[in-house]
C-alpha cells in the first residue's frame, strides 16, 4: 500500500522547529486541501489539537503530522519538503496527482 504522504528530512526539521515555538498544547500539524486559488485547490497547514476519527497519522522522529481524511484522495503519494532560497522559504508539495499548478505555485488542479 502506498503511503498517503512522506516528509523529507528538511520538512521534518522545519515541523520540529515550528512545534518547539508553539506556546499552546498542539499535538502536531494537520495537512488538508481546500477549494480555492487560481487552479482549484490549495494546501492547508494548521496546528492540530486533537486527532479526528479518520485522520491519517504520520509519526516520525518525534514529529506528528495528521492528514485530514477529506484530503487523503488528493494527497496519495505526495512528498512534503521544506525549501529555502534567496527569495522565499516554505513547504513544497510534490504531488503525483496534480494535473496542473498555477504560476505562483500556491494552488493546483487534479
Amino acid at each position: 500500500m502506498q503511503a498517503i504522504m512522506t516528509l523529507t528530512d528538511a520538512a521534518l526539521e522545519r515541523v520540529k522547529q515550528i512545534m518547539s515555538e508553539k506556546e499552546q498544547s498542539a499535538i502536531g500539524l494537520k495537512i488538508g486541501v481546500r477549494g480555492g486559488g487560481c487552479s482549484g485547490f490549495t494546501y492547508t497547514l494548521e496546528y492540530a489539537y486533537e486527532i479526528e476519527k479518520l485522520d491519517e497519522i504520520i509519526e516520525k522522529d518525534g514529529v506528528t503530522v495528521l492528514i485530514d481524511s477529506k484530503a487523503m484522495m488528493f494527497l496519495i503519494g505526495t512528498e512534503m519538503d521544506f525549501t529555502t532560497d534567496k527569495m522565499k522559504s516554505g513547504f513544497v508539495f510534490k504531488n503525483p496527482n496534480e494535473k496542473s499548478r498555477c504560476g505562483c505555485g500556491e494552488s493546483f488542479h487534479v
